[in-house]
């Protein structure tokens, strides 16, 4: 005669997953193999989103209250999304223990550049879904991702193209890119149409620029940091002019779109690091009071609107909560090898991912930890630095000298 049926399953499923919830991962496993109902069971997202939320870049990025919207700085909220919890979580392990495979998807001549100041300017890329938009000289590429994530196609499906000189930066939002060059002028492309808008902006090149919010915010070596309209009628109007009396080398605006930060050369006596008002222009607050002269701010980043990530020549990456204080960060970390760091990135949540300024060097970094997690060299035996960062749940990309570096997590 055949068993009785288990009292387990008499127990409404809710009350199933309540017990559930109070199994760690290697418990969730145990009980994956015990039949398919609690194989199905112990593989509910809702179970496994607890875990994540303490592992690294599992695509959990909520904090505080605050929800993160998806943005192209950051495209784990969007990648994630057709992918388990229950395999994000493996796939975590990979970043935390450092098991990928490496893998130059894309090579091109380059300048030798003696430093980060040089006319020569370096490349930069977005992550948006399928793509990756990468700078080059002064074009913007768009190059769709493989299926299999590791690689590119070979030739671009988009060229963007307006600039005299090369590319400083650029940021994709909204479907639309916004690059500044090193001819002073700031491009507007729609990625999907024709559409395309040129305006002068600074005297020197431009070397910083964001988009949110239907204005432009741009910083540049000319000692200026400027708020653009995009609105009807007043596209490419200078809405501010901010005398920051040095060079802007990283710029970004708030979740919030109230104020924009400026990291500059540190050429002077003022903090490189600076909040200004998005409405007005006025100086808001300086952060930080022991910067060294020559200590500039390569790279910002937003968490959230109270949290900030910045990092430079003086080695160092620092973790800014304005809301307890602008005068010392609340977390730093130092690059272990006394490199400059040129670019860093958050999962925005326990995760950071630095690019150094000698031997392709990207570091993983643990917030709850002091020191460094995991490194990675992807240009020896010559020396690059990585110029910009981009990740995944994934994968992560490192845009260096002549080279596109990929590390697949999934391997």
């Amino acid at each position: 005669a055949a068993s009785p049926p288990s009292p387990l399953w008499a127990l409404p499923e809710e009350l199933l997953l309540l017990i559930c919830s109070y199994l760690d991962a290697q418990a969730l496993g145990r009980l994956a193999q015990v039949c398919r109902r609690l194989r199905f069971l112990s593989s509910r997202d809702v179970l496994w989103r607890r875990i994540a939320r303490g592992c690294l870049n599992s695509g959990q990025a909520q904090r505080e209250g605050w929800s993160v919207r998806p943005c192209p700085h950051l495209q784990n909220s969007v990648q994630a999304a057709g992918i388990p919890v229950k395999e994000r979580v493996k796939v975590s392990q990979n970043w935390r223990h450092g098991r990928c495979r490496r893998e130059t998807v894309l090579k091109w001549k380059c300048k030798q550049v003696p430093s980060f100041s040089s006319s020569f300017l370096m490349p930069w890329m977005e992550l948006d879904g399928e793509y990756l938009y990468l700078s080059q000289a002064e074009n913007i590429q768009a190059y769709h991702l493989c299926a299999e994530g590791i690689g590119l196609q070979r030739h671009p499906q988009a060229i963007f193209s307006g600039h005299q000189e090369d590319v400083c930066r650029f940021v994709l939002v909204n479907s639309h890119i916004v690059s500044g060059g090193g001819d002073g002028s700031i491009v507007l492309h729609k990625i999907h149409g024709s559409y395309s808008v040129k305006f002068s902006a600074h005297e020197q090149e431009v070397n910083c620029v964001d988009f949110q919010g239907g204005l432009i915010v741009s910083g540049s070596r000319d000692r200026t940091a400027k708020v653009w309209s995009l609105s009807a009628g007043r596209v490419g109007q200078c809405l501010h002019t901010v005398q920051t009396e040095d060079r802007v080398w990283s710029i970004a605006i708030s979740p919030l779109l109230s104020s924009f930060v400026t990291g500059t050369a540190c050429c002077g006596h003022t903090s490189p690091l600076r909040i200004w008002d998005l409405e007005s222009g006025q100086l808001l607050t300086c952060l930080g009071t022991d910067f060294h002269r020559g200590a500039g701010v390569l790279d910002v980043f937003y968490e959230t609107p109270s949290l900030l990530l910045s990092c430079g020549y003086d080695t160092y990456i620092r973790y800014w909560d304005i809301r307890t204080s602008t005068r010392k960060c609340v977390q730093e970390w130092e690059e272990p090898h006394d490199s400059a760091l040129y670019c860093i990135r958050s999962d925005k949540n326990h995760m950071i991912a630095s690019g150094s300024s000698y031997y392709g060097v990207v570091r993983l970094w643990d917030k709850r930890q002091t020191r460094c997690l995991q490194s990675f060299h992807l240009s020896s035996p010559t020396s690059s630095p990585v110029y910009c960062l981009r990740f995944s749940t994934t994968h992560l990309y490192a845009a260096l000298a002549s080279a596109l570096h990929v590390l697949d997590f999934t391997a």
